[in-house]
C-alpha cells in the first residue's frame, strides 16, 4: 500500500475560497442546463394535448428506473451560431449511456421543444460523436426521434459533411452494433434516413411522417397533391411501402416496443461472468475535490489530492517518482479496477515525457486502462529544455499516447495548453471519453503570452517599415494586445470549449470519481465483448 497523504487543509482560507470559486462555477453551468429544460417544458402543454410526450418524459420511460445514466455533451452550441441566450445548448438532442432492460446502450432522444429539434453544425458533431462512442464501445443505440431535419439557414456551412453521419450508421450496423429508432413525428428529407437506416424501426400509428418530400413539396415540384398519411404514414410504411418493422399505437407503445426489441437482442447473453469485486473507497471526500484548484490559475497545487479523492483506498503506488516529479506517472484501482494515471504538476520536461511513455508502454503490456489528469502549461522551453531533447522526447510521449490500443480517459482538470493537449491526451488524440472541470482552460497559449506576442511583432513591423512607436502607434498596438486576450479568454474558457464539443461534457469536480469509473467499466465491456459483424449493414427489405 502506497496511501497518499492529503495535505489539503479544508479549514483554511484559501481552500474555502477555492470552493467558493469553483461551486459558482458548477453552478453556473448547471443553471445553463436549467434554463434549458425549463425553456422547452415550457412549451410542451400544446404538445402534450396532440398526444406528444415531452422528450425528457421519453427519457425515463425508455430507461430502467434507478439504473444510472450518464448524459454527455448537455451545453453543445452553447452560444454557438444561432443560440443567442444559451437557451439551444445541448444541440436539440439529449443523449448519453444508459440501461434498457439490463443492457448498457447509448440512448438519444431528438428534444423537439428547444428550437423545433432542429440540426445545426454542433449538434450534427453531437449525433457523429453519439454514434462514435457507441462504436467504439459496442453499445446498441436507441432513438427516439423528432426532429425538424437540419437547420436551413445553416445547411451551406455543414451540408458538405453531414454524409457522414449516415455513412457512420451504416458502418455501425455492419460492425453487429444494432440502432433502434422510434419516430414520433415526422422524417423528412434526409431526417428520413435516419431512422430509415437504423436496424430497427418503430412508427407511430396517425402521428409518425417519413417522407423524402412532403405535401406542399411535392405539389410545387410536381403538381401531385397528397396528404400526410397517403405520402408517408405509418400505416402506408407499414402495410404498402413495407418500410416500417413495429407500428406503435402511440408514444409510450413506441417506447415500449424498443425497450421489449432490446431485451430481444440477447445483447448480454455472452457478456463475460465476473466475480464479485470489492474495494475501499477514497480516504477523503469526492466533495473536497471543489476546493482543490486554486483561483487564481498560475498558482500551483499538488494533483496527487485529485488522485488521492479518485483511487480506491487513495492508495497510489508512483512510478519513478524520484525521476522529474513534474510529471506523475503510477498505478490505482478504481472500484476494483486497475488503471494507469498520468497527472501534471509542472510544464512537461524532457524527462517527464520519457517516463510518461515508457509508463504508457508497460500499461499498454498489461492491458491496463489510462487516466489523463490533465494541468499542464505545456512543454517546457528555452536552451536548456532543447539541448536536453525536449522535441525529441516529447515526440516519443505524443508517440505513444496516440498508438496505445487500451482506453484512454481525460479529465482537464486546469489547464491544457499547446502540445500539452496533445501529450495528455486531448480530443485530437481520441481518447474513449474526455471530461473537463468547470473553470478549466484549453488553448493552444494562454492569453496573455498570445497578446504579448503578437505586440512584439506589431512593434518589430512598425519598426521595419521605418515608423515610429508614437503614441498613436502605441495606442494601436495596446488595443491589439488587449482584444487577443480577451478573444482569446472567451475562445478558451471551459464553457466555450464544450459548446464546440472538444469534451464529452463538464463535470462537477466531486463527480470525477464516480464517471470515470463508470466509463472505465462502459470500455472494459466493449473490449470484451465479440460482435457479428457483416459487410455492408442490415438492408432494409
Amino acid at each position: 500500500m502506497a496511501v497518499i497523504e492529503s495535505l489539503l487543509d479544508t479549514q483554511g482560507e484559501a481552500y474555502q475560497n477555492n470552493l467558493k470559486v469553483m461551486s459558482a462555477a458548477v453552478d453556473e453551468f448547471r443553471g445553463i442546463e436549467r434554463q434549458v429544460i425549463e425553456t422547452a417544458q415550457a412549451k410542451a402543454p400544446r404538445y402534450i394535448k396532440k398526444g406528444y410526450i415531452p422528450p425528457r418524459e421519453r427519457l425515463s420511460l425508455l430507461l430502467d428506473t434507478g439504473a444510472p445514466f450518464l448524459e454527455l455533451s448537455t451545453l453543445a452550441g452553447y452560444m454557438q451560431d444561432e443560440d443567442t441566450d444559451g437557451s439551444g445548448a445541448g444541440g436539440s438532442y439529449i443523449a448519453g449511456i444508459g440501461y434498457i432492460g439490463g443492457v448498457r446502450c447509448v440512448v438519444a432522444v431528438d428534444d423537439y421543444l428547444t428550437k423545433g429539434g432542429s440540426i445545426g453544425p454542433m449538434g450534427g458533431d453531437k449525433r457523429k460523436r453519439m454514434l462514435d462512442i457507441a462504436m467504439e464501445n459496442k453499445l446498441p443505440m436507441v432513438n427516439l426521434s423528432q426532429s425538424g431535419g437540419g437547420n436551413l439557414k445553416l445547411a451551406g456551412d455543414i451540408f458538405g459533411n453531414s454524409g457522414s453521419l449516415f455513412a457512420k450508421q451504416c458502418r455501425l450496423s455492419a460492425a453487429g452494433i444494432p440502432q433502434i429508432t422510434v419516430v414520433h413525428g415526422s422524417a423528412t428529407a434526409g431526417g428520413a434516413y435516419q431512422p430509415t437506416l437504423s436496424d430497427y424501426l418503430i412508427l407511430v400509428r396517425k402521428q409518425s411522417t417519413m417522407y423524402l418530400a412532403g405535401p406542399p413539396l411535392l405539389k410545387a415540384a410536381t403538381g401531385e397533391i397528397a396528404t400526410d398519411e397517403e405520402l408517408g404514414g405509418a400505416e402506408m410504411h407499414s402495410e404498402v411501402a413495407g418500410t416500417n418493422d413495429y407500428l406503435a399505437e402511440n408514444d409510450a407503445d413506441g417506447i415500449r416496443i424498443a425497450r421489449d426489441i432490446t431485451g430481444k437482442l440477447g445483447w448480454n447473453k455472452h457478456r463475460p461472468l465476473r466475480a464479485p469485486v470489492t474495494y475501499k473507497n477514497p480516504l477523503y471526500s469526492a466533495e473536497e475535490m471543489r476546493g482543490i484548484v486554486p483561483e487564481d490559475p498560475k498558482t500551483p497545487f499538488d494533483i496527487r489530492e485529485v488522485i488521492a479523492r479518485v483511487a480506491d483506498g487513495s492508495d497510489f503506488l508512483e512510478f519513478k517518482g524520484d525521476v522529474d516529479k513534474g510529471t506523475l506517472c503510477g498505478h490505482i484501482e478504481i472500484e476494483g479496477y486497475p488503471c494507469g494515471v498520468i497527472a501534471n504538476n509542472s510544464p512537461i520536461t524532457a524527462k517527464g515525457a520519457a517516463k510518461a511513455g515508457q509508463f504508457i508502454q508497460l500499461c499498454e503490456q498489461s492491458g491496463t486502462p489510462l487516466l489523463f489528469l490533465t494541468n499542464t502549461t505545456g512543454f517546457i522551453v528555452g536552451t536548456e529544455a532543447e539541448q536536453a531533447g525536449i522535441i525529441k522526447h516529447g515526440a516519443k510521449f505524443i508517440q505513444a499516447v496516440t498508438n496505445c490500443t487500451v482506453p484512454k480517459i481525460t479529465i482537464i482538470v486546469g489547464g491544457s495548453y499547446g502540445a500539452g493537449n496533445y501529450a495528455m491526451a486531448g480530443r485530437g488524440m481520441d481518447p474513449r471519453f474526455l471530461f473537463a472541470w468547470p473553470r478549466s482552460v484549453v488553448s493552444v497559449m494562454g492569453p496573455a503570452q498570445a497578446g504579448n506576442v503578437l505586440r512584439q511583432v506589431a512593434e518589430a513591423k512598425v519598426l521595419r517599415s521605418g515608423g515610429e512607436l508614437n503614441d498613436e502607434t502605441v495606442a494601436f498596438i495596446d488595443g491589439l494586445e488587449r482584444e487577443t486576450i480577451a478573444d482569446m479568454e472567451a475562445r478558451s474558457n471551459a464553457l466555450a470549449n464544450t459548446a464546440r464539443i472538444w469534451d464529452d461534457g463538464i463535470i462537477d469536480p466531486a463527480d470525477t470519481r464516480s464517471v470515470v469509473a463508470f466509463v472505465l467499466s462502459v470500455c472494459r465491456e466493449g473490449d470484451e465483448r465479440s460482435v457479428n459483424t457483416n459487410n455492408f449493414g442490415i438492408g432494409r427489405l
